[in-house]
This record gives structure tokens, C-alpha cells and sequence, in this order.
């Protein structure tokens, strides 16, 4: 697979401060002013993981995915070409500016906007959380996952599948086309919902403490309104989590314990369950939906539905013999 990981996302803002502020106070990232009213988020030993400018549209601007090499790097580009995409290689300039190496970009079929990059820039600076936290999970498995509205996710699919290499982890059809797809052995990196609309959905965080979630869960309850989904458990990917609104519109999720998967042996199925074993309440739906995603959570729990208690320390300890 060429692409390793998610590298970054950068994000439009009208307000950057305000992302500032909730960035640091509620997830936990270290803040760096990138001058111009913008700034860079770090999570690791990254120079940078999120970045936020100044602009009026809220759209998400770009995601970066780290390709293995780059080999891989060319790789891809000669696919998306091949495929009638339109691929441009990063001046020096911009590589400056998202502290990478190399870069090719592109806009996908569906008109948003990939990065694809190698040699990031480390840092030897210790990273300093905005709270305290024990840290976040990422290092071969990335910055998260990143999670698009799409007009049309079944006409996009294959894009990310054949072009771009990405393989399918599940996907469901009903109510809305949904596909997850993994680069490595995080459940899923990226997934896309045919929702009709078109930006960023949300974008997940793993923290390496359940206690960090949580303690961002209390913070997140001070702020009227900040709370969009409850804390709960996803079905796929075993994430205990939240959702928060984020300044720009859409959600940030806050997770801990992700399942890890052997790529090599890994089956996609069409998933009926729905989203969730408990929680993640939606307070912002209509009545109606959230009684639908309700029902689907009790009858789960009606069925004694139940996931590993920590998949990431049991694949640890299966993989240590």
C-alpha cells in the first residue's frame, strides 16, 4: 500500500482564535503562531499536525497523506494521471509551508482537495499538551482518521480504492452510503458519507488514556451546545469517544482505544448494526433520527452485543506472543 498514513488536515477559519482556544483547552495540542492570523497544532513529535488559516470559507482546505516513500510517492502520482486527475507538484514554497519534503496535490473527483507527501519535519522539542494528557496515539498509524460528506460516496469509491490504493475495512448502504477504508492497521483513516453535502464531517483524535477522554468530555459539558455527539462506543472500530462541534461546523471526535486489524487477513462486510453499541447520542437531530439510532443501540444491547474490553492492549499483548 503506498499510503502510510494520514500526515495532517488543514482547516479554514473565519475566526482562528477561536480554534486557539478549543484546540488547546479542550483537545489537549500544542498551539504554534504561524503568523497572518493562523496557526499550527502539534500532537507529537510532527513540527505539525492541524493547520488552521484565516479564510471566510469554512470548507476543509486539504488533507496530507504520508506516502511510504518515495517511490510510492511517484507511484501515485502516475495513477491519479493515468486516471484523468490533474496532479501538481508542490514548489519549494509550498512544501515550506506544510514542512514536508515533496508533495504532490490534487483534487479528487469529487473536488476535494488530497496532499500527498513524504519526509516530514521532526522536531526533537518536547511536545507540550494545551492540557494535560498523556499523549495521543499516532506514530505509524498517523494523526487520526478524517471522515468527508460526499455528494455521491459509491461514484467516489473507487478513486480512493483503485487510484489512491486505500482498502475498504467496511461500508454500509442504508440510510447513506458509507465506506471506511485502512492504510494501515488503525480500522480506518479515511471514510466518506453520501450525504449530498460536500466538507469535512468530523476528524478523530485517539488519546492514549480513556481518562483523557473523559476529562475532555467534562470541559467539552462547560461549553453551552459544544457536546454533538454523547459518549458512546462505535460498532467498527470499537472507538469509546465524543464528538464536539468545532469553530468551523463540523465535529471533532475524541476517542480512545481503536481496534488494530492484520491487513493481510482482513475481510470488508456491508455492516447492518449500526453505528454504535451505546451512547453517541446526537442532540442536534430531529427527534425522529434520534429515536431510530436509539432503537438500533437497544437492540444491540438485546442481543448481548459486545466488543474486546481494550482491543489496542490486546492486539499488544497477542502480538508480544
Amino acid at each position: 500500500m503506498d499510503i502510510a498514513a494520514l500526515g495532517y488536515i488543514g482547516v479554514n477559519a473565519a475566526n482562528p482564535d477561536d480554534w486557539r482556544e478549543f484546540a488547546t483547552r479542550l483537545l489537549g495540542m500544542q498551539v504554534i503562531d504561524r503568523g497572518g492570523g493562523g496557526f499550527a497544532f502539534r500532537m507529537d513529535d510532527r513540527q505539525q499536525r492541524l493547520v488552521v488559516t484565516r479564510s471566510e470559507d469554512d470548507n476543509p482546505a486539504y488533507l496530507g497523506w504520508e506516502a511510504r516513500d518515495k517511490a510510492a510517492l511517484q507511484r501515485l502520482g502516475g495513477r491519479m494521471s493515468d486516471a484523468g486527475i490533474d496532479v501538481h507538484v508542490a514548489d519549494q514554497a509550498l512544501c515550506d509551508a506544510r514542512l514536508v519534503g515533496e508533495m504532490i496535490w490534487a483534487n479528487d473527483p469529487g473536488g476535494n482537495r488530497i496532499e500527498i507527501f513524504v519526509d516530514p519535519a521532526i522536531t526533537d522539542d518536547p511536545f507540550t499538551p494545551g492540557r494535560p494528557i498523556s499523549g495521543f496515539a499516532t506514530g505509524p498509524y498517523g494523526m487520526g482518521h478524517a471522515v468527508l460528506n460526499v455528494a455521491d460516496a459509491t461514484a467516489l469509491m473507487p478513486f480512493y480504492r483503485d487510484t489512491l490504493g486505500f482498502a475498504v475495512s467496511d461500508f454500509g448502504l442504508k440510510p447513506v452510503p458509507i465506506y471506511f477504508f485502512h492504510c494501515n492497521a488503525r480500522h480506518h483513516s479515511f471514510a466518506m458519507i453520501g450525504t449530498g453535502q460536500r466538507g469535512l464531517h468530523h476528524f478523530m483524535v485517539e488519546y492514549d488514556a480513556l481518562d483523557d477522554v473523559g476529562q475532555g468530555y467534562d470541559l467539552a459539558q462547560l461549553d453551552a451546545g459544544r457536546i454533538a455527539y454523547t459518549l458512546g462506543r462505535h460498532t467498527n472500530d470499537y472507538m469509546t469517544s465524543f464528538y464536539s462541534h468545532t469553530p468551523s461546523g463540523f465535529f471533532i471526535e475524541s476517542g480512545f482505544g481503536g481496534r488494530l486489524i492484520d491487513m493481510a487477513t482482513w475481510q470488508a462486510e456491508e455492516t447492518f448494526c449500526g453505528p454504535s453499541f451505546w451512547g453517541h447520542d446526537r442532540p442536534y437531530l430531529p427527534d425522529h433520527l434520534q429515536r431510530e439510532y436509539r432503537d438500533m443501540r437497544l437492540d444491540l444491547a438485546r442481543q448481548g452485543a459486545r466488543a474486546p474490553n481494550c482491543p489496542w492492549l490486546e492486539a499488544t499483548l497477542q502480538s508480544q506472543g
